[in-house]
């Protein structure tokens, strides 16, 4: 058997759809499972051992004429393979028009009505209802493939390359990390760096804490208000880590603290407590799998918004409002629960 999954991007989706990958080579041991993926993000599922390998597509390399080519070529190798099964997880209308012109025996998608994808499926899968988190969506697909679900996976296997050093480093006696995610794609998902700074005092208070701040290259001015608020307590990992090392420093920590951004669902995914201040998103759709209690709101009459770009009369009032005090102490009530 023959699957071709495509779920380009982005980071926290494409962490949502692997138990899809994960469930159909547990029912199907020989399936040979293609991931259509975007190329920034191969890193993350490269080595799979449920994947045969992954088909890496260049959003905006495809676009232009130069692109043209290369993107014709996938599509023919793509065609070429006669898949049994094509899922389309992103079911926008590039990926919609790709699974029909694969020309897979059965396709199957989400019906999703932002831009008419369902229309290529043969099976467009519905919602269960709004609130349904994103990874119980993806899953629904399986059930018109007759494959069972259930939760005895590993979500992301240890890469032991990345993870024996991150190990040694974290396994030193008396010595707990805790994790902060200060960056976010949208502005307005970011919890105030200020506020993360002030956390990070008062998780100094505690001498067995080292805290480790988490981000893209572009997040290293982020981390500089905090390695200030604890000097020598704090490492800077911004734009200095693989995506592999990442996944494995996350499954290290004791807590991360974070916005919603794929991070976060890297750290649901490997086990990692979570506490999680939300604003404009909404964390019954796409929280934390599993941890969904761990997330930090406050009432407000316009979250969430579902926006990014603020437009309420108090800018970023749903983030600013979550008291540095409180997450911290959610993260020790955590950490308590841990020991």
């Amino acid at each position: 058997m023959k699957v071709l999954i495509l779920k380009p991007s982005s980071l926290g989706d494409v962490v949502h759809a692997l138990p899809v990958a994960r469930l159909i080579r547990s029912h199907h041991p020989g399936a040979l499972i293609d991931w259509f993926l975007n190329r920034e993000l191969v890193p993350l599922l490269e080595g799979d051992p449920d994947l045969r390998r992954i088909v890496p597509f260049d959003r905006h390399g495809w676009t232009g004429p130069l692109g043209w080519p290369e993107a014709w070529g996938t599509l023919r190798s793509l065609q070429s393979e006669r898949y049994d099964w094509v899922i389309d997880l992103q079911s926008l209308a590039r990926t919609g028009i790709i699974s029909w012109l694969t020309r897979g025996a059965f396709t199957i998608g989400l019906a999703d009505p932002r831009e008419g994808a369902a229309a290529f499926y043969d099976v467009a899968v519905p919602r269960p209802t709004p609130s349904t988190h994103a990874v119980d969506w993806y899953l629904e697909v399986l059930k018109p493939l007759g494959v069972p679900v259930h939760r005895r996976f590993q979500w992301l296997p240890v890469r032991e390359w990345a993870a024996a050093p991150i190990r040694a480093l974290h396994r030193q006696p008396g010595v707990r990390w805790i994790g902060l995610q200060p960056g976010a794609r949208w502005l307005n998902k970011r919890w105030p760096v200020e506020h993360f700074s002030e956390l990070t005092r008062q998780l100094a208070a505690d001498p067995s804490l080292r805290i480790a701040v988490f981000g893209s290259r572009a997040d290293a001015g982020l981390a500089g208000p905090i390695l200030a608020a604890a000097p020598g307590r704090v490492l800077d990992l911004c734009g200095r880590i693989s995506l592999p090392e990442l996944i494995e420093w996350l499954r290290e920590c004791s807590v991360l603290v974070t916005n919603d951004t794929g991070p976060m669902h890297l750290a649901a995914a490997v086990g990692t407590p979570i506490v999680a201040p939300f604003g404009p998103t909404a964390p019954e759709r796409t929280g934390p799998y599993g941890q969904l209690d761990q997330t930090l709101r406050v009432s407000l009459p316009c979250a969430p918004c579902l926006k990014s770009t603020c437009r309420y009369s108090e800018p970023l009032a749903c983030l600013r409002r979550i008291e540095p005090s409180r997450v911290h102490a959610r993260v020790r009530d955590r950490l308590l629960r841990a020991a």
